[in-house]
């Protein structure tokens, strides 16, 4: 399976297309994003990857075609864009550093706001600073801290920080607020920007300001960055004969390591199945597809939808074969994009019972266009709906049962969750 994207989001060649889901972006940071801001991507598959990575940002030069009409039919209403050109001369004019002005910088500032103006923060211009940064995740060099970064009410948040990854051993939580880093404030920075912050190399320090429900001030968690290595998969069989899967990502390896969990589900014949994908911050959709196609015998699994008239419907691969075993998913606020999927699939054709806390609701698709000077645009197309209709996007899944897991559980060693999960499938 080519990988060109990160964790979180999905990318698919123009030529043939092939499909992940987001965000993205664990902070190695993985987006998504989320992440890069989560969601999913289509991308092309050609020398992007390759080139965006070899060159470095430019900004000596001066800007060219200043002053060119704009070509016919591009505006649906008169826009004078003398206007434009006339703040930029009052700026290097009257501005009292105008010494200081970089005329790329200030050009790539004005994209940045034409694209921010959508009010999408999955539709997001990169300069080739960022579009650099964004291929190296691309190309799977992951050194970070280990969670995965969102925009929620405007507020910089962590979705999933991952499990043993530096984020959670300093103590980061799903729905943690990001008001600093590094001592300076978050408010106002795009989900990119926060991520180019907080990333950095093996063994240096990045120092968070975090608020989280129960604090009564913000505190701040200073995090070592590491190589960010996770095994997507992990099975356990308990002695009431229920199997518990964990899925932490769909990624690279998901797809090798869930069929040899159900063939291992299957060899033990559990009376119970636990499908565990809290704080999953999401993966390639066809990994996705694939895991609910364990317990979907026929239908959609999942519609991609461009406009009212225009999707795209993703079917079952036609396995099932954990489909008479009674089965819980466990989701939480950190369950993202391929989570969303597969949970949404599972609660639509009631093949589960959901159990948790409402997930995210990341689930829109994102378009990444290769700029001629090795900057990008990533634009949001489409959206994610579950085979019930329903709209993942910003509104997320609510559990069928839900089940908060609290800071004082979690001091106490205690999961809420899980137990309520085990109580039902007892109880079947």
């Amino acid at each position: 399976m080519d990988k060109v994207d990160l964790p979180g989001q999905i990318i698919t060649p123009k030529k043939r297309r092939k499909s992940k889901v987001l965000g993205v972006v664990l902070l190695c940071l993985i987006i998504l994003a989320v992440s890069f801001n989560g969601g999913m991507i289509f991308a092309q598959k050609n020398e992007f990857i390759k080139s965006a990575s070899l060159k470095e940002a430019n900004y000596a030069g001066g800007v060219y075609n200043k002053y060119v009409t704009a070509p016919a039919n591009k505006l649906t209403q008169d826009v004078d864009f003398n206007l434009f050109w006339n703040v930029w001369d009052m700026l290097k004019e009257k501005y009292v550093d105008r010494d200081k002005l970089d005329d790329k910088k200030m050009f790539y500032g004005a994209l940045k706001g034409l694209v921010q103006s959508t009010g999408d923060p999955y539709t997001v211009y990169m300069e080739p600073k960022l579009a650099k940064e964004f291929s190296n995740d691309l190309a799977g060099t992951f050194e970070g801290i280990g969670a995965e970064i969102g925009k929620k009410n405007e507020i910089i948040t962590i979705i999933a920080p991952l499990a043993d990854m530096p984020a959670e051993k300093a103590g980061l939580k799903s729905g943690d607020k990001i008001y600093a880093i590094d001592g300076q404030s978050t408010a106002g920075l795009e989900i990119d920007e926060a991520v180019s912050k907080i990333r950095g190399a093996k063994g240096t320090e990045v120092t968070l300001t975090i608020y989280r429900e129960g604090f009564e001030a913000t505190k701040d968690f200073k995090i070592t960055r590491d190589a960010i290595i996770v095994k997507s998969i992990r099975t356990e069989m308990w002695d009431d004969k229920i199997f518990v899967i964990t899925i932490t990502n769909f990624n690279d390896d998901t797809s090798d390591l869930f069929k040899r969990a159900v063939q291992s589900a299957v060899e033990k014949n559990p009376k119970g199945i636990i499908l565990d994908l809290r704080n999953n911050p999401g993966g390639y959709l066809e990994t996705a597809i694939d895991v609910a196609s364990e317990w979907i015998e026929k239908g959609v699994v999942v519609t991609e939808q461009f406009s009212p008239e225009k999707k795209n419907e993703y079917l079952n691969r036609g396995r099932a074969r954990l489909k008479d075993y009674p089965t819980v998913v466990l989701v939480n606020q950190g369950s993202a994009s391929a989570s969303e999927i597969v949970t949404g699939a599972l609660k639509d054709y009631k093949k589960a019972t959901v159990v948790g806390k409402k997930t995210f609701g990341k689930g829109s698709v994102q378009t990444l266009e290769e700029l001629q000077d090795s900057s990008s645009v990533k634009i949001t197309v489409a959206k994610w709906l579950t085979p019930g209709g329903y709209n993942i996007n910003e509104q997320g899944i609510m559990p069928d049962i839900e089940v908060d897991f609290t800071a004082d559980d979690y001091e106490k060693s205690k999961d809420p969750q899980m137990a309520k999960a085990i109580e039902i499938l007892n109880k079947k």
